[in-house]
């Protein structure tokens, strides 16, 4: 019997894990039938630790820590005051290094895979965003350990998406772009899908680009018209307000107009049409990774033979028409976009124990790789989009 790897999606909203059964990727439920998990944990005084839906029935009356994912791995100085001078988030029970709080989310997860499948699970696949530097990953990985597991493969997301994707397509041959649109991050990746091996040609992304900068934008835009700034609010009501520019977010999905409603506040009604102008910014941001990573690839729209999106938030109207726009096509939105991620990390995990033969996967790096030189140049060693694994040297 082949040993038990599973496939994790560590998400920054939402986290789930997957494993390979008879050849094909399964997602796994907790004990109430849910397969998707908030990535949000609550601390109290005493220690006690509540993580996903039970974390959040705190929101609103104790702190709730979501989003980490955007922490870790990252300095204080990057983290818009979220982390302390030495890297760590302030939680009611004590200071916690934001890889600690990873590992409670990766914990639950190790747990719903050893009950479902009745046995101890030591090892795992996690994905991370394509454009995570190595710090990143190292953490990522740290927070692995601390729940328990052996990582033993950190796999880019849209490479994972691309893997769900072409599973039941391993007789073709052709070029795909995996467009992942998270809650906190953005990738976008081509890659080449030729009997039963998937090669990346290129890579683009952006670690600080998702739905959680979308929720923001529109409490933004309420504050003002309350005359108020949000960078002036306290934590707690910081998060009120935000979570109902998520709930305003989803809603424009379906109704040209929503309201944004804050109690002893008042209400703001936010159409779509202020939505997207609001959304002009991020959208350009988009644009710029997906024609790079096309320039990159040496390929065209319409070169590609599906556009594949992934990640919760490309379920936004106007992201799917840009996305249209900008590569000629209508997109593919054959995947689940909350599931895909995971189901490739798990097809990956099958691949490495050995119930998977038939696929291969040829990765890039995403960054390049090099050395500083005196003047503070760096001397490149390693191009980005390098298929790894690789080797480079140079005589200084």
């Amino acid at each position: 019997m082949s040993e038990v790897i599973i496939g994790i999606d560590l998400g920054t909203t939402q986290s789930a894990v997957a494993v390979v059964d008879s050849g094909f990727p399964l997602l796994l439920a907790d004990l109430e039938g849910r397969s998707l998990v908030p990535s949000a944990v609550w601390y109290s005084k005493k220690g006690e630790i509540k993580v996903g839906h039970e974390a959040l029935r705190f929101t609103g009356i104790e702190e709730v820590h979501t989003s980490v994912k955007s922490l870790i791995g990252r300095r204080a100085s990057e983290s818009e005051g979220r982390l302390t001078p030495d890297g760590r988030i302030n939680t009611a029970a004590g200071p916690k290094l934001p890889e600690e709080v990873s590992a409670e989310i990766l914990a639950v997860l190790k747990q719903i895979a050893e009950n479902r499948l009745e046995t101890e699970v030591t090892k795992a696949v996690l994905t991370v965003p394509a454009y995570f530097h190595d710090g990143q990953r190292a953490a990522t990985k740290e927070a692995g350990r601390l729940a328990g597991l052996e990582v033993v493969r950190i796999l880019s997301e849209p490479t994972a998406a691309a893997l769900c994707y072409g599973l039941d397509r391993l007789d073709e041959s052709s070029q795909v772009a995996v467009f992942d649109l998270g809650g906190g991050t953005f990738d976008v990746s081509v890659l080449e899908m030729r009997e039963g091996v998937f090669e990346v040609s290129s890579t683009s992304g952006d670690t600080d680009l998702g739905g959680d900068k979308f929720d923001e934008v529109i409490a933004e835009f309420a504050a003002r018209k309350f005359g108020r700034d949000l960078r002036d609010f306290e934590a707690m009501e910081r998060v009120q307000w935000i979570s109902e520019g998520r709930r305003v977010k989803l809603a424009l999905s379906d109704a040209e107009e929503a309201t944004y409603r804050i109690p002893f506040t008042g209400e703001v009604p936010v159409s779509r049409k202020a939505f997207q102008g609001l959304m002009k910014p991020f959208l350009a941001r988009m644009e710029s990774c997906c024609r790079r990573a096309m320039l990159d690839a040496e390929v065209t729209g319409k070169d590609l033979a599906a556009v594949v999106m992934v990640g919760g938030s490309s379920r936004i109207p106007m992201v799917k028409d840009r996305v249209a726009a900008i590569f000629e096509q209508e997109p593919d939105l054959s995947q689940h976009p909350d599931e895909a991620i995971a189901r490739g990390a798990a097809i990956q995990a099958g691949i490495l124990a050995g119930t998977i033969r038939e696929v291969l996967l040829l990765d890039v790096t995403p960054l390049s790789l090099g050395i500083e030189t005196m003047g503070g140049l760096m001397n490149v060693l390693i191009p980005r989009n390098t298929t790894i694994p690789c080797r480079a040297g140079e005589m200084f």
